[in-house]
């Protein structure tokens, strides 16, 4: 149904414009009867539906329907599977739509700067490419059944302490290439319904009143068409917001700010235009839902085998020695720890899903398994009971194996605030190191929403990363223990030995501004090029089988930045059963344009392998896949130079490599002045030949009239590495002092080289 959307806006009066642009209460906008346009209601979140029909605060203090939980954004990611995040959006979507639900405020995709923040478990990856792919993927599986989405929060919130004020200080280049693309991606190839801005100031703005971010960068950058609302609360200067292109408040402010807007345009200091342009924008989205309300018939039992299926594709096998895993049914295993029967399957907050049924591992298990349970230890607290932990020690001894379900309480990390360290509850840690001095045959499960520090690492035999698996978690995990499901997940965060390690570790958290003095340098783009011990490296997973990579093609080693490359390499499975890998594509920037990353994740894709299988993957790169963020252009630069193509199965086991060189038509404007340096000249190709005959002058002013020195004790002082580091370096204001120059000619010379660039 077609609508002339600024017809019905300039039949509102003010005073309904207005209050179009702030929420009727915590979940629903405001209709207006009069000419047709509906109430609708909004909901949480990114991982299900978690609808409330009665007023009440964000977090969740009343009754939510009863729903599906699926698993987590901190697990879903380790999938590394679009076509898996598109069905779950789809799945979701549907039951928005049954549920009369017109926006799903999700997902979430703040980069993962440190693993303290109480938040990870919502959020996708350390790597915005990631992050990117798996957060468009999603958007358009919900979007395709007419349900909007709301991504967040946008941008640069990433902890919980004083996240309402605090600014998150970052220069523009750390900007867009870590904290923005995410968003970015999902804009050019999901377009989402709605924004969300993110509670935080950035450099000193709030999100929910910068311009140049809501305005400048979101729409005219990017193309967003959508609207934008705020974080609930978020709002500081609602006037200003709405010129900065926040259109929607909410969840509202009593009619407190819709009052200022509409003094704001009597008064003239804010034009009606301004106001006209964000109710259109509203109300296009409402009537994207209003006008394409289908509901699609679901049933929670369905949509709880998908979010098993789900969570089986996505959960990591971290260690697997001596083949301890997959378990067989006719061994005897122990089963220790309360996350066993009472698993911790989703994060504290505004994201919290009333389930409508929770599977455990321990009544997931195959019916002829032979299984024995001791809690060992309870699943919300940190507490260690020395009866509970005797039996389990007993337990463990008695069997052939012990699998240990360990893992963080709900109040170790949550929305709200921040982990203060990394380290499981103590209790766990201690018996864990009892078992083992009985069990050498332990496997340890992990359920967290954010890596834990792990001093068991050496002396248990198998670890699985279970993350925070969503309702049907505990089947997933006894399906991947008991080889049903052949695990394919991988890390999509690096799993640091220590938080100490962490590259924001001395600048997260606390003040009133937070410096991002790491830069560019987050997660494995740290770890990687500092060559640094980590615990499991980004992109890290293991399988029940093996695969071997061959046969790397590139279609263009010798591109220009306007061309798209195509890189293929065959994968075979090696080993004897079915599985699935998860191909990673690294780009490594060897042209020294710029201080970057050893790599950076370009490209990825799983394939689905029977034993003996080879099947070709194929991934394409573009510009940006090359390109870092250059402040002078104001633009993405890809240097003209030497580029290497890295395949690999995770950042740190790289199979194949192939080096290609770049052309690029893009030039960085020079700004020559008297401190411009001769190796700077050198280097530029409209100035190299000025340069050369400067250098001439200056190395024969400073050997005395000759371009060469004249005895062996000169030479020896003054070696050729000396002569042409100083020669690099030299400004050339000292061509004065050292090229018998005049300060007027050295202008000349400069205004001269100006024009030529």
């Amino acid at each position: 149904m077609e609508r002339d959307l600024k017809k019905i806006v300039s039949q509102m009066t003010l005073e309904e414009k207005a209050g179009m642009c702030s929420g009727l209460d915590f979940w629903h906008l405001k209709s207006v009867k009069r000419l047709g346009i509906p109430e609708v209601m909004v909901s949480d979140g990114p991982h299900g539906l978690r609808k409330q029909d009665d007023k009440g605060d964000h977090l969740g203090m009343n009754d939510s329907i009863k729903a599906v939980c699926f698993p987590p954004a901190a697990l879903s990611a380790c999938s590394f599977d679009r076509e898996l995040m598109e069905s779950m959006g789809e799945t979701i979507g549907k039951e928005a739509q049954a549920n009369d639900v017109s926006v799903i405020l999700g997902p979430a995709v703040n980069i993962k700067r440190s693993p303290l923040c109480g938040r990870n478990f919502e959020y996708y990856s350390e790597d915005p490419y990631l992050a990117g792919e798996i957060a468009a993927a999603f958007i358009n599986g919900v979007q395709s059944q007419h349900i909007g989405t709301s991504i967040k929060h946008f941008a640069a919130n990433n902890q919980e302490y004083h996240r309402m004020s605090n600014s998150s200080e970052a220069d523009e280049r750390t900007l867009r290439e870590i904290y923005f693309p995410a968003f970015e991606t999902a804009v050019k190839k999901a377009q989402p319904y709605t924004f969300m801005c993110s509670y935080n100031q950035i450099n000193g703005t709030f999100a929910s009143e910068n311009k140049w971010l809501l305005t400048d960068v979101l729409r005219k950058d990017w193309g967003f068409e959508g609207y934008v609302m705020s974080d609930w609360g978020a709002v500081n200067d609602r006037v200003k917001g709405l010129e900065s292109g926040l259109e929607l408040e909410m969840p509202g402010s009593n009619g407190t700010n819709d009052a200022l807007i509409v003094e704001a345009v009597k008064n003239r200091t804010l034009k009606e235009e301004v106001l006209d342009q964000a109710v259109e924008r509203i109300l296009n989205i409402i009537y994207k839902y209003a006008d394409h309300r289908a509901p699609q018939k679901f049933t929670m039992e369905k949509d709880h085998e998908e979010a098993r299926r789900i969570a089986e594709e996505s959960m990591v096998l971290l260690k697997n020695d001596d083949q301890i895993l997959p378990l067989n049914t006719s061994e005897k295993v122990a089963f220790v720890g309360g996350f066993a029967k009472k698993p911790r399957f989703q994060g504290g907050g505004s994201s919290h899903i009333n389930c409508f049924k929770v599977t455990n591992a321990l009544e997931s298990v195959p019916a002829d398994a032979q299984v024995t349970y001791a809690e060992g230890f309870p699943a919300d607290k940190d507490l260690y009971d020395e009866t509970f932990a005797t039996e389990a020690v007993q337990a463990a001894k008695g069997a052939d194996k012990v699998v240990i379900f360990a893992g963080l309480p709900d109040s170790f990390e949550s929305e709200g605030y921040d982990r203060s360290h990394m380290k499981l509850p103590e209790c766990q840690n201690r018996l864990i190191a009892e078992i083992l001095e009985v069990q050498p045959n332990t496997v340890i499960v992990l359920h967290n929403g954010s890596p834990v520090e792990m001093p068991w690492i050496n002396d248990v035999k198998g670890i699985l990363e279970a993350y925070l698996g969503g309702q049907a978690g505990g089947a997933a995990v006894a399906n991947i223990l008991y080889g049903i499901v052949n695990p394919s997940g991988k890390l999509a965060e690096t799993v640091p030995v220590k938080l100490a390690d962490n590259p924001s570790y001395l600048s997260f958290g606390g003040g009133d501004k937070v410096e991002y003095r790491e830069g560019v340098f987050v997660g494995y783009r740290y770890y990687d090029t500092k060559q640094m011990e980590v615990a499991y490296p980004f992109g890290y997973g293991l399988s029940y089988t093996t695969f071997a990579y061959s046969n790397l093609q590139i279609s263009n080693t010798n591109p220009t930045e306007k061309d798209t490359v195509t890189v293929s390499v065959d994968v075979t499975n090696t080993g004897s059963v079915a599985g699935k890998e998860v191909v990673q594509l690294y780009v490594k920037d060897m042209t020294a344009s710029a201080i970057r990353p050893e790599k950076e994740l370009k490209g990825f894709e799983k394939v689905q392998l029977v034993p003996g299988e080879t099947k070709t993957v194929t991934m394409e790169l573009d510009k940006r896949s090359f390109a870092w963020y250059n402040t002078e252009l104001h633009d993405w630069y890809a240097a003209s130079g030497k580029y290497e193509i890295l395949i690999g199965a995770s950042s740190r086991d790289i199979r194949l490599s192939e080096t290609i060189e770049l052309s690029s038509s893009q030039v960085i404007p020079m700004h020559i002045h008297m401190n411009t340096t001769l190796g700077e000249l050198l280097r530029h190709p409209k100035t190299k030949e000025t340069a050369k005959e400067l250098t001439s002058k200056y190395l024969s002013a400073m050997n005395g009239g000759s371009e060469t020195t004249s005895s062996e004790s000169a030479a020896e002082a003054i070696t050729e590495e000396m002569v042409e580091a100083m020669t690099d370096s030299m400004p050339l204001r000292s061509l004065c002092s050292f090229g018998g120059f005049s300060r007027t000619e050295i202008q000349e010379i400069i205004d001269k080289l100006q024009k030529l660039c």
